[in-house]
């Protein structure tokens, strides 16, 4: 059950198995996401096995897979929303978690500088600084409004 911490409401973590699900749940998750595609690699559990495991042990589940240089507004846009939507703290995973982390942060600097964001990512072992032209690129943007 190995994990990372980004901030105060996220962390990271690489692939989980269907056995972690309940671990999470004890302690004190509320949201699970999934930023991996089904098939990546053989012998990858799938997203649906741990979306029915998620949902035995009271947590919520987004199924939200992305391929880490393919990552797109929309896929920023539903990683941010969910954030937000999570009635508490939240883990996200991957193949290791950078994947994760780079939605966090491309979601984040709408709201705070990009090298605080870097900074978190960091302090956390993820080294996205190739990610900083983009970051910059979209640092500023008002995030979509969650009203409805």
């Amino acid at each position: 059950m190995l994990h990372t911490k980004i901030d105060a409401r996220l962390s990271v973590a690489a692939q989980i198995s269907v056995s972690d699900v309940a671990d999470f749940a004890a302690a004190g998750f509320t949201l699970l996401i999934n930023n991996r595609p089904d098939g990546e690699v053989e012998g990858q559990p799938e997203a649906a096995v741990i979306a029915a495991e998620a949902r035995r042990c009271g947590l919520e589940f987004v199924d939200l897979p992305v391929v880490g240089g393919a990552i797109s507004e929309a896929d920023v846009d539903a990683f941010d929303a969910a954030l937000a939507r999570a009635p508490g703290p939240v883990l996200a995973y991957c193949r290791s978690g950078t994947r994760s982390t780079m939605l966090w942060a491309l979601a984040e600097v709408r709201r705070r500088p990009v090298d605080a964001v870097l900074a978190d990512c960091q302090r956390a072992g993820y080294d996205l600084d190739a990610l900083r032209p983009r970051l910059q690129a979209l640092a500023g943007r008002a995030p979509p409004s969650t009203a409805g």
